[in-house]
């Protein structure tokens, strides 16, 4: 694959999963996912699921590292009955945990989009997984295992799969080969083929407190001070945090509120002014998230109108405004 190309499993301006060092958060699914490797009951399949950006990708390379370094022999913690799992952690000297760093652990497989097009030095990624990707699993699953070990698969997103190459995976959930696990990280598990979602058990993540938040952001460069603000519009979630910092997206929402503030009345020149922000080449990723976060701004209006003044801003002056637009059920 064109090494020019972005990682389509990264988000842009934060590590790669494989690399974050500690998982803030989802103390549930990892208890879960303990337990059932505790009691013996580890699942071919499992399906994991929550918002984008609160660390399910992060999660899945957790429980890969975990299986990948489960010692084949007699010994250990792993074969004594007596001695249950209580962590995903391995230590980062493990040479398992070494290479799945490193991206090149030869018992881990790893399915994500690749280039446009037939060429795998294509300069623009696919908007799918396509089903030439996928058929490249039986390929890894007819390799022998040099130490017998487990193998480990890692689909992110299995959303992005493109029809024929979702039912290709099917097939392998169907027969999993012995001794092998498959990861399937979504984002909206609802759209996925309702035998895949059958045939895994799910761990559902979910949105990051505020002090989760922060010590996340700052594991990925992001060591800012507490922001009402950011933590309000992130919704819990790190990679929209990280892609409101990168894209100066609070100035943007604040933005928004002085202009909504007058209404009815409106700000035509100032309103002309953030059109054209969106507009023309290179304006996409703006216009998307201008979008969304007049989106989230009918969403805190809608709730607004239910339960009342919200606690938190997420631009000075909203909570006056929300109020005043949305002061009851009816409005």
């Amino acid at each position: 694959m064109n090494p020019d190309l972005p990682d389509p499993d990264r988000i842009e301006g934060a590590p790669h999963p494989r690399e974050a060092p500690v998982l803030f958060g989802q103390t549930d699914a990892k208890a879960d996912f303990l337990q059932a490797y505790n009691a013996g009951r580890l699942h071919s399949g499992w399906l994991i699921t929550g918002p984008q950006g609160v660390g399910k990708a992060t999660l899945a390379w957790k429980i890969a590292t975990f299986l990948l370094a489960e010692p084949t022999g007699d010994t250990g913690m792993f074969a004594d009955a007596t001695l249950a799992a209580t962590s995903l952690d391995v230590p980062p000297d493990h040479p398992d945990a070494h290479l799945t760093r490193a991206g090149s652990h030869p018992r881990l497989f790893r399915l994500v989009r690749g280039p446009a097009g037939q060429k795998e030095d294509g300069d623009k990624l696919s908007q799918t997984i396509s089903v030439d990707r996928v058929r490249r699993l039986k390929n890894f699953f007819h390799m022998s295992a040099t130490d017998g070990g487990r193998r480990v698969v890692i689909v992110d997103s299995v959303d992005d799969m493109a029809p024929a190459a979702a039912n290709a995976l099917l097939k392998e959930l169907e027969e999993p080969p012995a001794n092998t696990t498959l990861l399937l990280v979504s984002h909206q598990p609802s759209r996925l083929l309702p035998t895949i979602r059958s045939r895994c058990r799910e761990l559902r993540c979910h949105d990051l407190p505020p002090a989760a938040l922060q010590q996340a952001l700052a594991q990925a460069g992001h060591d800012i001070a507490e922001s009402e603000a950011l933590t309000s519009l992130s919704g819990g979630s790190v990679g929209r945090a990280i892609a409101l910092l990168n894209l100066d997206g609070l100035a943007l929402y604040a933005g928004l509120i002085k202009l909504l503030g007058p209404l009815p009345h409106v700000d035509r020149p100032a309103l002309l002014t953030l059109a054209n922000s969106c507009t023309g080449k290179g304006a996409e990723v703006r216009f998307g998230l201008t979008l969304d976060l007049i989106d989230h701004f009918l969403a805190r209006a809608a709730r607004a109108g239910l339960m009342g003044e919200p606690s938190t801003q997420g631009a000075p002056g909203e909570a006056r405004l929300l109020a005043r637009l949305s002061p009851d059920d009816r409005a």
